[in-house]
C-alpha cells in the first residue's frame, strides 16, 4: 500500500504521520494462534503467490505493518492491529465507531493459509515461509543487511559487506589496510582531543574478510579510560572463528589483551559497554605517552588469526 497517498480521512492521515512504528513479532510463540487451531507450519500450496489485494487486507491501516493475532475489527468490519488500538483512542480510524475487543478470526485464518518470500529476497534470501513463521525467520535471516559500523555519527546506511566496505572508504574516508598484523599510532596533542579521542576506526583485510579496529575514550563510572576492540564484518557464527591480540606500552611497561572478534551485528556501543577489549586508564595512557603527560601518543600493535 502506498502510504504516501492521502486516504481522504484527515484523522486517519494524521495517525499515519504521527504513529510510531510497531515492531514485527520476533517469535511466533507470542502470537495467539492456539485459539485458531493454526499449526506452526501452515499447509499451503508450494510456490503459491499472494495477490497485492490480499497483502493489503493484512496491512494495518494505521502503522502499515503486517497484522498478527489478535487482529481487531470494528462493528463495520474495519480492521487494525492490536498495537495500534491505544493510538486511536479505541475508535476505528476509518468509521470512528468504538472498537471493543472483536477479533477478526476469518482474516487471522486467511493469514495462516499464506506463505510469503523473505523481505530480504533482494539481498539473496530465496526462502518462502508461512505467514506466521516469516517474522521469526527475518529476525535472524543470515541475508539481512548490516548496519554501517562507523561509530562517529548516526549513520543509517545498510547493505551487504562489499557495499559497506566501499561506503566506509568513500564516504567516511576510513583508513584501509591489508594484512593480519598492525602497528597503529594514536596521537592527540589538544587537551580536549585527549579527553574525547572517540570513534577512531581502521579497517583491516585478511583471510578474505574485513575487520574493524575501534579506539575511543569513554568513562567507566567516573574514571576516564580508553578502549580498543576488534569487530568482524560478518555474522556472529563466523566472528567466533577469529581471535586477536592487542598490545600497548611505554617506559618499560605494557598491557596485553587477547579476545575474540565481535560481529558488527553487535552494535559498537554494546561491545564498548561490555568492556570487551583492551582498556587503558587515561593516566596510564599518558604515562605510556611520555613527555609532559598532556599529549596522547599511543602505539597499539596486534595481530588477527583464525582458530583451527
Amino acid at each position: 500500500m502506498d502510504t504516501s497517498m492521502a486516504s481522504g480521512n484527515p484523522f486517519f492521515d494524521d495517525l499515519q504521520n504521527k504513529g510510531e512504528a510497531i515492531d514485527h513479532p520476533q517469535n511466533e510463540d507470542i502470537m495467539d494462534c492456539e485459539s485458531l487451531n493454526i499449526p506452526s507450519q501452515a499447509a499451503v500450496k508450494p510456490n503459491g503467490t499472494v495477490s497485492s489485494s490480499v497483502r493489503e487486507l493484512l496491512e494495518c491501516p494505521v502503522c502499515c505493518n503486517s497484522m498478527y493475532p489478535p487482529i481487531l475489527q470494528c462493528l463495520n468490519g474495519h480492521t487494525l492491529c492490536s498495537g495500534c488500538k491505544p493510538k486511536v483512542d479505541n475508535r476505528c480510524p476509518t468509521c470512528r465507531h468504538e472498537l471493543g475487543n472483536i477479533r477478526c478470526l476469518a482474516l487471522e485464518k486467511l493469514a495462516a493459509s499464506l506463505e510469503l518470500p523473505c523481505k530480504y529476497q533482494s539481498f539473496g534470501c530465496n526462502g518462502i515461509y508461512p505467514y506466521y513463521s516469516k517474522p521469526k525467520h527475518e529476525y535472524q535471516c543470515s541475508y539481512r543487511p548490516y548496519g554501517c559500523p562507523y561509530a562517529g555519527s548516526e549513520c543509517t546506511v545498510i547493505g551487504d559487506i562489499p557495499h559497506l566496505v566501499a561506503h566506509l572508504k568513500d564516504d567516511h574516508k576510513i583508513d584501509m589496510h591489508n594484512g593480519c598484523t598492525f602497528n597503529h599510532r594514536y596521537v592527540k596533542s589538544n587537551p580536549h582531543e585527549v579527553e574525547n579521542a572517540t570513534w577512531m576506526l581502521t579497517v583491516f583485510s585478511c583471510f578474505g574478510q574485513y575487520f574493524c579496529l575501534h579506539f575511543e575514550a569513554f568513562h567507566i563510572g567516573l574514571a576516564p579510560v580508553y578502549i580498543a576492540f576488534l569487530r568482524f564484518m560478518g555474522d556472529n557464527n563466523e566472528a567466533k572463528n577469529y581471535s586477536y591480540s592487542l598490545e600497548v606500552g611505554g617506559n618499560g611497561r605494557k598491557l596485553i589483551w587477547q579476545g575474540v572478534a565481535r560481529s558488527i551485528r553487535d552494535s559498537h556501543r554494546k561491545v564498548r559497554d561490555s568492556f570487551d577489549g583492551l582498556i587503558i586508564q587515561r593516566n596510564m595512557a599518558l604515562f605510556f605517552s611520555g613527555g609532559d603527560r598532556k599529549e596522547l601518543k599511543l602505539r597499539v600493535t596486534g595481530r588477527i588469526w583464525k582458530e583451527q
